[in-house]
């Protein structure tokens, strides 16, 4: 072991435990140290280029280590994966996704990793090294095969106030161009404007298209429990009273869910609301039926 072979300690607690062959050698250990250290089980050879400096199962974290280490230089979490590094709840997915510019070639496959080559220029921020929140969600949302999941995690990540509209704007723009780029643009529009998920970006397309006024959404109501709810959509009606539309996602469904629904819709229907129940299918995929509805029991038109 050369002098300054110590300083690998430093590089690999940075890394969650891991570090390359190539720092190793860098920071001085010799080549026979390293072997020496696998063959005795005293650390664990995770790919020809990395190693994992401590024993067990990796977390989390220490899988996104080695991903990124493994692509090499200028690699970087992307993706779902660095949105939630970032903080992003509920999208979490198994297939770790790593960027990796496109000069270097695709690395060698890993098991659960998807690596992107990109030929744009991003800066890591964070440890381990991902992209900013922004150009990961837009470049998944551009890439996924399902435009109401791309629309669905950018509605997330300003719900979960993570970044806001004008910034996804603005990065929309600077990765120009992009598939699905008018797709994207309209839907954070619609964020912008106050829908904070794909239920009310769906209510507010269908007002649009259909004619009908555009409602309050989250109105904040004191059931006959005493206890506050927020309604989903609501449209005050030309006789004084109050129509109720409530949007019910797949989850409802479930018998625990349904009760609780059913026990609500109790506590806040009085004789001065009209409380109207669909589910977020119908409205995504027959909202000519649902306005129709809406209409019918009185509902406003845009003016």
């Amino acid at each position: 072991m050369r002098s300054g072979a110590g300083d690998w300690r430093g590089i690999a607690a940075a890394q969650g435990g891991l570090i390359t062959r190539a720092q190793l050698a860098e920071a001085g250990m010799a080549r026979w140290g390293v072997a020496h250290r696998i063959a005795s089980e005293r650390w664990q050879l995770l790919s020809p280029t990395v190693i994992a400096t401590t024993t067990g199962e990796l977390s989390d974290v220490q899988r996104i280590w080695h991903a990124v280490l493994h692509a090499g230089e200028g690699a970087m979490a992307g993706g779902l994966t660095a949105a939630e590094l970032a903080g992003l709840k509920n999208w979490r997915r198994e297939e770790t996704t790593v960027l990796v510019p496109y000069r270097r070639g695709r690395p060698r496959a890993l098991p659960g990793v998807r690596f992107v080559r990109v030929r744009r220029s991003l800066t890591a921020v964070g440890s381990p090294p991902r992209c900013r929140i922004e150009p990961a969600v837009l470049l998944f949302a551009a890439a996924d095969r399902s435009e109401r999941t791309a629309q669905g995690v950018l509605a997330a990540v300003v719900q979960q106030q993570l970044t806001s509209p004008e910034s996804l704007l603005e990065w929309l723009d600077r990765l120009a161009p992009l598939r699905r780029a008018a797709v994207l643009r309209r839907a954070i529009e619609d964020i912008e404007g106050g829908a904070q998920s794909l239920a009310e970006m769906d209510v507010r397309r269908m007002c649009r298209t259909f004619g009908l006024a555009e409602p309050l959404r989250q109105v904040k109501r004191r059931d006959a429990d005493g206890r506050i709810r927020f309604t989903d959509c609501e449209w005050r009606l030309a006789d004084g009273r109050t129509l109720v539309l409530e949007v019910d996602g797949g989850f409802h469904m479930e018998v625990e869910h349904w009760e609780n629904d059913l026990a609500r819709q109790r506590a806040l229907a009085g004789t001065d609301r009209v409380i109207v129940r669909r589910t977020a299918r119908e409205l995504r995929d027959e909202p000519e039926r649902v306005a129709r509805d809406l209409l019918m029991l009185g509902a406003p038109v845009a003016a």
